[in-house]
Order: C-alpha cells, then sequence, then structure tokens
C-alpha cells in the first residue's frame, strides 16, 4: 500500500504547510526580515506590545505569512479577519474588546475599509480606546472602552488607497516586493523537500521562470507538477511533466497567462502599438481598468513586456518577439 504523508495528505491543508514555520525558513525579503527582527527585539527588551505595521504588495507575495511569524515569534495569539466582512461598527467593537494582552489582529485587504469602521481604529490605534454607542434614541449614551495592548498588521495590494489618516498611524510600514529568481527556486525546492517528491534541476528552473517572481504560484505550479507526475506514476517531475502543467493552464514558460498575451495582442494589432489609455484599453479589452493595473500590468511592467509613458501604455519590443515565438 503506497505510504501517504499524513502532513500534506489533504490538498486543501497544504499551502499552510508549506508556509515557514520561523524567519530561519522564510526565503527572500531580506529588508523586511531585518526590520522586523530589530522591531521584535526592541519591543521584547522594552516589555511592549510591537508597533502597528502595514505590509503592501502584490498577491501571493508572503504578506499574511509573515503576520503569521511575528505573532509566533512573540508568543501572541493570532486573529485573521478580511477587511471587507467588517461591515458594522458593532462587529469591530466585539472583535477590538475580545483582544487579550498583546493580541496580533491581522486585517487582510485593508483598502477595503469602510470608512466608519476605519475611523474605530484611530482611537484604537492611538489611545487604545474606542467609543461605543449604548442604547438608542434620547437614552441612548457613548462609552469609551479600553483596551489591552495589542498590534495591527494590515496587508493591502493597493496602499494609495489606505487613507492617510489611516496609513500614518503605523509604526513601520513594509512593501513587499517581486522574488529574485534565485528565491524563488530555493522556495521550490524546500516545497518539493515537504511534499516528498523529487523534481530535476531543469523542473525547478521552469516552474521558477514561469512563476511570476510570487512564491504562491510557484507551489501551485508545482503541486500541480506532482499531481500529473503521480497520475503517470512518474518517480521525478522533470521539464516535461511542468509543460503539461503550462499547457493545461494556458501558461507559457515567461508565465503569462491567456489574459496576458490578449491584452499585448490588443495593444499591438488593434491601437497598432501607438500608446494607449488605461480607460481605452479596458473597454477594448471588456475589463474594469483596476483589474488591468491590479492583475495585468505589474508582471508585464516588471518583466519590461510593457512601458508607461506620458501619453499611454506601450507594447515593449522584447514583447513583440516572445509573442513571434
Amino acid at each position: 500500500m503506497k505510504k501517504v504523508n499524513p502532513i500534506v495528505k489533504d490538498d486543501q491543508f497544504i499551502d499552510s504547510f508549506l508556509r515557514p514555520a520561523a524567519f530561519k525558513d522564510y526565503i527572500g525579503q531580506e529588508k523586511i526580515k531585518k526590520g522586523l527582527e530589530i522591531i521584535l527585539k526592541a519591543a521584547k527588551k522594552r516589555n511592549e506590545s510591537i508597533d502597528h505595521l502595514l505590509f503592501y504588495g502584490q498577491p501571493g507575495l508572503g504578506k499574511t505569512t509573515l503576520a503569521t511569524l511575528v505573532a509566533k515569534e512573540t508568543g501572541a495569539n493570532l486573529k485573521i479577519i478580511s477587511a471587507p466582512s467588517l461591515s458594522r461598527a458593532g462587529d469591530l467593537a466585539a472583535i477590538l474588546t475580545n483582544l487579550e494582552d498583546r493580541d496580533v489582529l491581522f486585517i487582510d485587504e485593508a483598502h477595503r475599509l469602510n470608512p466608519a469602521i476605519e475611523e474605530i481604529f484611530y482611537s484604537a490605534m492611538d489611545s487604545g480606546k474606542i467609543s461605543v454607542m449604548v442604547g438608542k434614541g434620547p437614552s441612548g449614551r457613548i462609552i469609551s472602552l479600553d483596551l489591552p495592548p495589542f498590534t495591527l498588521i494590515a496587508a493591502t495590494t493597493r496602499v494609495n488607497l489606505i487613507s492617510s489618516p489611516l496609513r500614518s498611524r503605523f509604526g513601520a510600514i513594509f512593501h513587499l516586493d517581486y522574488y529574485g529568481n534565485d528565491d524563488i527556486q530555493m522556495i521550490i525546492e524546500r516545497s518539493a523537500e515537504i511534499l516528498k517528491v523529487k523534481i530535476n534541476p531543469e523542473a525547478i528552473l521552469t516552474i521558477a521562470k514561469a512563476s511570476r517572481f510570487t512564491p504562491r504560484l510557484a507551489n501551485r505550479l508545482l503541486k500541480r507538477s506532482r499531481d500529473i507526475a503521480e497520475v503517470n506514476d512518474l518517480k521525478i517531475i522533470k521539464k516535461e511533466t511542468v509543460l503539461e502543467v503550462f499547457d493545461m493552464f494556458g501558461i507559457d514558460e515567461m508565465g503569462l497567462e491567456l489574459h496576458d498575451r490578449k491584452m499585448l495582442e490588443i495593444m499591438i494589432d488593434k491601437f497598432r502599438n501607438r500608446p494607449v489609455g488605461i480607460n481605452a484599453l479596458a473597454a477594448a479589452l471588456g475589463e474594469d481598468k483596476d483589474t488591468i493595473e491590479e492583475i495585468y500590468e505589474p508582471y508585464l511592467l516588471k518583466i519590461g513586456f510593457i512601458q508607461r509613458t506620458p501619453t499611454g501604455r506601450v507594447v515593449a519590443d522584447d514583447a513583440k518577439k516572445w509573442l513571434m515565438l
């Protein structure tokens, strides 16, 4: 009977097990790790809670992982909430008043906080107090509640949408950048070891090149390569196995997806590679301009396939050459 690794037998739980359990296991983002190390050590030395932190960067770069590690390093409880789920002031008040001493509250998608909810954070972060309305109508009154010392860690992909009053209340703001190719390869090797699968160097390089410099995507491609290897009774993942995954999901060896290629082709053919504005591009693609700016553009800009000019976006020569392959 085939042995199954009990730690990673359920696919939906694999991602959590692939996450590093300590800062020493966290690959990449060296400047951020050094900054956090100083903040954590200083807080411990003063016997204080950690200052409030803001992480921003593209999806899949490790913002949630860093928040988890901060909590682990300090022995604090971590409570995770998505900003869109906080629709009522009472919900947030209940969460804040149930925090224990030095808990870490992690708010994901912080740029989507309701303005009324956001204002409650101001006094909570500044003075450790919140004001709550008790009762309704003329008999209603406002009472002030003291909160235990806690740390708010917020994560966002759109730091420009975080209001200045909220942004200014964070003790440190960290930008998670795309990972280097060497770091991505190390992450793939580490994940393959955890998953107990063999993978050759060429396959690792192929996944890394198509991972869009993002650990989450690298791990996703590795997991699907493992699926194909297991279905075909392969003892080792080779480049050919990885290319089957690419074909299955419409990905090329540069990590371009169907929507990326469609956008580039429209810019070249429909607009004759003249500078095109975001609104015109959104109309041609039938997409919201925020989707283009948040999902399509960052990677294409990173690899130099498109360029922003004062008059609009243009496709670079390298992209034209690649699309001809």
